[in-house]
């Protein structure tokens, strides 16, 4: 049969941290990078399928045609093995309760996962920057910011400048956001271990994660692709502003969302069963 009960979901989870806990910094390293540039694939193909449509058809569906190509990212990262370190704020944590990891070990993976993803998405993000959200004049060469990139401006100042605008009850804002994202991340992770055919996977990941997408809560690991690819292109945006109304509350978020949300409510539920 194809699908694992809630019970084994959670084992499963246990011991993909134990796997996870068990590997080297480089290992982790390295696999954070292609995590990272795998959630800025995700994120660019967004920002391109997305730009125009909420203008012609209303925001809504443009949200939504955005956000239903968004899940290539992790579906990519679940299927090659690859690292997220959101996913591993819950998966991590659930190894500790099951005592199949130690909190060393979480420590660990999340600082070099979490170094990795940034430093992939920031390779993609001047990939992108670069390359298709820039355009070239066929008679003089000279290159402009095409409608791509312009988006790409619009959607890094929507994703600091309101929160710097409202001051703390922004940052507050933006916590509350990652907190919302993440549960729904790790609905999708976990989820995925629900079944053990690819299309069954594929499915678990992708309905959650459009549905983060289409809200509008806040990733850090999409956000180290968002806003620098938007900064490139002369978004109107710092680096220290990027970190202290973005990345910073949304990473503690995202933190929240995964460990309390999903780790201890269904290593709680089902971890006894085990």
């Amino acid at each position: 049969m194809d699908v694992n009960p809630p019970d084994k979901m959670v084992e499963l989870a246990g011991n993909a941290g134990q796997v996870k806990g068990n590997l080297s910094p480089s290992q982790l390293l390295v696999r954070g990078v292609m995590g990272g540039a795998y959630i800025a694939i995700g994120g660019g193909l967004a920002t391109v399928v997305g730009t125009g449509i909420g203008t012609a058809l209303g925001a809504g569906f443009g949200k939504f045609m955005a956000a239903a190509v968004f899940p290539v990212g992790l579906i990519l990262i679940i299927l090659t093995g690859m690292e997220l370190v959101t996913g591993d704020m819950m998966l991590l944590p659930v190894a500790v309760f099951q005592r199949k990891a130690s909190y060393a070990q979480l420590i660990k993976v999340w600082i070099y996962v979490y170094i990795g993803n940034l430093i992939g998405s920031l390779i993609y993000a001047s990939m992108m920057a670069f390359g298709p959200l820039r355009s070239f004049d066929t008679t003089t060469g000279a290159a402009s910011v095409n409608a791509f990139g312009q988006s790409a401006i619009n959607t890094a100042q929507a994703k600091v400048l309101p929160y710097m605008a409202a001051g703390s009850v922004g940052w507050l804002a933006a916590l509350v956001k990652g907190i919302g994202c993440n549960w729904l991340v790790n609905l999708a992770v976990i989820g995925s271990m629900a079944s053990t055919s690819i299309l069954g996977k594929f499915f678990m990941i992708w309905f959650p994660i459009m549905a983060f997408v289409a809200t509008g809560f806040e990733h850090c690991v999409a956000n180290m692709y968002f806003i620098p690819a938007g900064m490139m292109l002369g978004a109107t945006v710092s680096v220290a502003d990027w970190w202290l109304w973005n990345i910073i509350p949304v990473t503690i978020g995202n933190i929240i969302g995964a460990v309390v949300f999903v780790s201890m409510i269904y290593q709680f539920a089902y971890g006894k069963k085990i």
